[in-house]
């Protein structure tokens, strides 16, 4: 019962964030567009930008959520995650145990999150989801073997945080030198839940970018740059934003500061 407590009291006040935010779930992007529907209104949306973008002294609007939106969230342990079943079979007794309705929409995003989890890989694509530090530690061994990887996050480096607001790169970006990537992206769920996938091969670029805030804020930013969009849904907002058509050139977008890239 203490656990239960615990459960209910720190961890579902976390949830209500992530139920509306922009997940960039790269591996469903018919999923993600579907979230936002009109971007001219949405800053969150302004996580996207060109490649050809990519040079010192240029000036760009990006959204970044804070890190103080909420409160602190961490991964579980495994027997605290093993004590709580996670599956779609078992959506309507979690519903009652974490007592969400079912037409709620906490209901409706936790079924999105245990069907984009439950869902098959694509082609050669690497998927897990994560919802133990000891279940992230065995996601990377699997993917990664014996090479010992290293994580990736973006870091805001003022106190004076905007959300939105336009950015200038003031150093070169920086490429990151890797063989392998996986991406870890935390989704909607009353405790913290990360959607890890990847590719074998080059499918993506890796940089690190210097920004400085119209406010004199400085974030270091991991960004990816997808080299291969002709899968991507042609009503995906990064058209609406950037132009372009699924396949017509590559689309990067900055890594939200409670996302993990790790790489080896």
């Amino acid at each position: 019962m203490a656990f239960v407590s615990f459960i209910l009291s720190a961890l579902l006040l976390q949830f209500s964030l992530g139920c509306n935010a922009l997940e960039i779930l790269d591996n469903n992007h018919n999923n993600v567009v579907k979230l936002k529907e009109d971007p001219d209104n949405d800053p969150s949306v302004h996580v996207f930008f060109k490649v050809t973008d990519l040079y010192q002294g240029k000036r760009m609007p990006l959204y970044f959520e804070s890190d103080n939106d909420s409160a602190p969230m961490h991964l579980l342990s495994r027997p605290q995650a093993d004590s709580i079943p996670f599956s779609l079979s078992k959506l309507p007794s979690l519903l009652e145990f974490f007592q969400f309705s079912n037409t709620s929409i906490k209901a409706q995003a936790m079924e999105t999150t245990l069907r984009q989890c439950e869902s098959k890989p694509k082609g050669d694509e690497f998927k897990r989801c994560v919802t133990s530090l000891e279940a992230m530690l065995d996601m990377t061994q699997e993917f990664f073997g014996s090479v010992k990887p290293k994580v990736l996050t973006t870091k805001i480096l003022s106190s004076n945080h905007t959300l939105y607001q336009n950015y200038t790169l003031v150093e070169k970006p920086l490429e990151v030198n890797r063989s392998e990537m996986v991406a870890c992206h935390s989704v909607a769920y009353p405790y913290l839940v990360y959607y890890c996938h990847g590719h074998k091969g080059h499918m993506t670029r890796i940089f690190k970018l210097a920004l400085r805030g119209d406010n004199n804020e400085r974030i270091e930013s991991i960004s990816v740059c997808h080299k291969d969009t002709s899968m991507w849904d042609a009503d995906h907002v990064v058209f609406r934003l950037l132009g372009g058509y699924p396949g017509s050139g590559p689309a990067c977008h900055v890594i939200p500061i409670d996302n993990l890239v790790w790489v080896a």
